[in-house]
């Protein structure tokens, strides 16, 4: 099994460098000064909080997203009866049109 993700060091710099494998992004950067003792990154309560607020708001967005699908569904019936309603009249315009045109030819 392959891995996702591989860490690197900066040769330059002596960062620590999480990569995605499959999409060689950089996923997490982290300087010298910010790891422990055993090379990981140091778990402060700026970026544990900075880590929360980013799950709370990717539920909510996934929570306005849910509730916009299914008012555009509940919604979906009424704007097809609209749409049918409108190309009804149009064929009906069309149809009256074209025996206007009939009887002048005559």
């Amino acid at each position: 099994m392959q891995k996702k993700q591989i860490e690197i060091t900066c040769p330059c710099c002596s960062s620590k460098l999480a990569v995605d494998v499959l999409t060689e992004t950089v996923l997490r950067a982290s300087a010298p000064a910010e790891l422990d003792e055993t090379g990981r990154p140091k778990v402060d309560t700026k970026r544990w909080t900075g880590a929360e607020k980013r799950v709370e708001d990717r539920s909510a967005k996934a929570e306005d997203r849910l509730e916009s699908a299914l008012s555009a569904e509940k919604d979906k019936e009424t704007r097809l009866d609209d749409l049918f309603d409108k190309a009804r009249a149009k064929v009906k315009r069309r149809e009256s049109e074209g025996e206007d045109s009939n009887d002048d030819a005559i």
